[in-house]
């Protein structure tokens, strides 16, 4: 392919608004063609060149469409996925991939089939704190690592009226919907894990779907527990990190999403680079030498994934996210309610 990839928007949410059309439109490989908005045309005042359309059949229909971003509600994504592949355009699938495992197995094995990329948005491997999580632990900073934890908290106190993400027929929650993003970056860093053991609860005031979790994941020789809630109104470190010696603690939260949001794009001056006042604390021993200091944290590329995504449409390459990856954290997921019903230890 020697032009750039006709992509289309299934929706024009947060996701939509915030990650994908900015990250779509600021790609010199794709062409952001269309945009489903079923209702409104909010896209229209900053994307005036994408064509807005009122039914996904639209989409799936376009001969010249050669992408479909499904960034809809969780508990359609694995129909909608399905739909287009069926129609044989490649798929990117927000976080999670589906909400049963077997399903997310299901478009793995079509998409395969059909020779079709298919991805899951797990932009998160690209925050700046995780790349450089993943540098003290490949530099091994810490000697040989022996716990890791992971958090993703915020602070809502209420029930947020009308959206489908309180509702327990279709919301998935926060493990589902914060937790997968921790999840995956585990799976990154360590494998499959031997086991899971979970504590997850819905904690706010008349909550109908879980906002707090905890979720062990048992390793040979190291302890890794991933972990969120909505009733954190002075968090605590994004990741705790110690080795036999020294420890990495890492605050604050990656800037892309804030700078996203502020209507920055890619490509404009200190893109992804995080504030001095933020660094990650490193103490620890090398080379008999003790060291106390704040690191800086390498800079954050959200564009990557899409980056890789062209890559993989124009080449025929894994995505850097592959569908079986996504689908593993699902797998996670489940064994992590499994263990919470029944109060016991859960191979994956």
């Amino acid at each position: 392919m020697d032009r750039k990839i006709n992509a289309a928007l299934s929706a024009f949410g947060m996701s939509g608004r915030v990650f994908h059309a900015p990250l779509l439109s600021a790609s010199q490989e794709f062409n952001l063609v269309k945009i489903l908005e079923r209702h409104r045309t909010e896209s229209a005042a900053s994307y005036p060149k994408s064509l807005i359309v009122s039914s996904f059949d639209a989409l799936c229909r376009d001969k010249d469409l050669d992408l479909i971003v499904i960034n809809t509600p969780d508990h359609t994504h694995y129909s909608l996925a399905k739909k287009a592949l069926e129609h044989e355009k490649h798929v990117v699938v927000e976080k999670p991939v589906t909400l049963k495992y077997a399903e997310a197995l299901e478009l793995c094995r079509m998409a395969e089939d059909s020779n079709l990329v298919l991805s899951v948005f797990h932009n998160r491997r690209w925050d700046g704190d995780f790349l450089t999580v993943q540098k003290v632990i490949r530099e091994g900073l810490l000697g040989r690592l022996v716990s890791f934890e992971s958090h993703f908290d915020r602070y809502r106190n209420f029930i947020q009226p009308a959206t489908w993400k309180e509702n327990p027929d279709t919301g998935t929650g926060t493990l589902y919907n914060l937790g997968s993003h921790l999840i995956d970056q585990a799976l990154v860093l360590f494998g499959h894990p031997l086991s899971v053991f979970a504590d997850i609860r819905a904690m706010r005031t008349g909550g109908q779907v879980d906002d707090s979790f905890e979720v062990w994941m048992e390793y040979p020789e190291v302890k890794v527990k991933v972990c969120g809630s909505y009733l954190v109104r002075e968090p605590g470190p994004r990741y705790i990190l110690h080795g036999t010696e020294g420890s990495f603690l890492k605050w604050g939260t990656d800037p892309q999403e804030k700078d996203l949001k502020n209507g920055r794009l890619p490509g404009s001056k200190n893109w992804g680079v995080e504030a001095r006042e933020n660094r990650g604390l490193l103490h620890t021993r090398i080379n008999g030498k003790k060291l106390r200091e704040k690191i800086p944290t390498l800079p954050g590329n959200y564009p990557a994934f899409y980056e890789g995504i062209s890559r993989s449409i124009r080449e025929g390459s894994p995505p850097d996210v592959t569908a079986r990856q996504g689908a593993m954290v699902i797998r996670i997921i489940e064994a992590a309610f499994e263990s919470m019903r029944s109060g016991k230890v859960v191979k994956p």
